[in-house]
């Protein structure tokens, strides 16, 4: 078995600041459907898929504001049940915004998930009780 010995004298000090993770971001800035009101998330890496979240929600009608590592989501203008084809083909995560749209609207349409895919998600939608019709459900 191998083993590390440090050996030193100088004490260590400092800080050191801890970038956003996208796979926590993005079903926060999904969740942030559920509250129709304004949602402040800090530390928010700037990332395409972080992008193509926040146009989703414009397309939707929420409002929203970057500003360096916060967003700004105001969801009180939510009006659009369809997640946009085009977007939702950009990537995988946008599957997430189906839970917060059922439980605040109670209806949803989205396309397959884009980006790569690897689950079959027909069982589970048809298991929710939606119907799956060529490529939206």
């Amino acid at each position: 078995m191998s083993r590390l010995v440090i050996t030193g004298g100088a004490r260590l000090q400092g800080e050191i600041g801890i970038e956003g993770s996208k796979n926590a971001v993005l079903p926060i800035l999904a969740a942030s459907l559920l509250n129709a009101g304004e949602s402040v998330i800090k530390n928010c890496p700037r990332i395409r898929d972080v992008d193509i979240m926040v146009s989703i929600l414009r397309k939707i009608g929420c409002s929203v504001k970057a500003e360096g590592d916060v967003i700004i989501v105001d969801s009180a203008g939510l009006k659009e049940t369809r997640i946009p084809v085009e977007l939702a083909a950009e990537m995988r995560s946008s599957i997430i915004f189906m839970g917060p749209m059922l439980a605040r609207c109670g209806r949803v349409t989205i396309s397959y998930p884009g980006g790569c895919v690897t689950f079959r998600a027909h069982k589970w939608i048809r298991a929710a009780a939606c119907p799956v019709n060529g490529n939206t459900c």
